[in-house]
């Protein structure tokens, strides 16, 4: 068992399969020594949890909670591209994106469920710049996206 899995495995959680694109893209890519994620969804088992808009049909803590899933995601993304997730030494940037309610302004508590993930899984190299944006709508309705850019040796 390599020490990340150890570590996932010592929080509970489990990296799934990298899901399949909906569309014409790579789940992953690497320039350099980084790797960057598209952006992902909060699939579980190939289906969303929940559809809609955070503030109106989604809450703001079940969508916190969404963005700690698409970290599963986006870790199985980078998996996939670079063959051990024990090659990852830092997260260097996260993105995330989601989907409100005109009244909604909560975006930074719902992507704090990804920063905060991140940083129990890698400690201080999970420690990352970050920006988290509210828009009208995601793929599939989903109610949260989040991209990621790792550096890895």
């Amino acid at each position: 068992m390599s020490q990340l899995d150890a570590r996932l495995a010592e929080l509970g959680l489990v990296v799934p399969a990298t899901s399949k694109p909906v569309a014409a893209y790579l789940p992953a890519v690497t320039s350099g020594n980084l790797v960057y994620t598209s952006g992902q969804l909060p699939m579980v088992d190939g289906a969303l949890p929940a559809t809609g808009k955070v503030g109106a049909s989604v809450s703001p803590e079940d969508a916190h909670r969404f963005a700690r899933q698409c970290v599963l995601n986006g870790l199985a993304a980078a998996r996939t591209a670079i063959g051990s997730l024990d090659r990852i030494t830092r997260v260097v940037k996260v993105v995330g994106f989601v989907a409100s309610d005109p009244s909604f302004t909560g975006q930074p508590a719902v992507i704090n469920g990804a920063s905060e993930l991140l940083q129990e899984i890698f400690g201080d190299a999970g420690q990352h710049a970050r920006s988290a944006v509210g828009v009208a709508v995601l793929p599939l309705d989903a109610p949260v996206e989040v991209e990621f850019v790792f550096e890895y040796a």
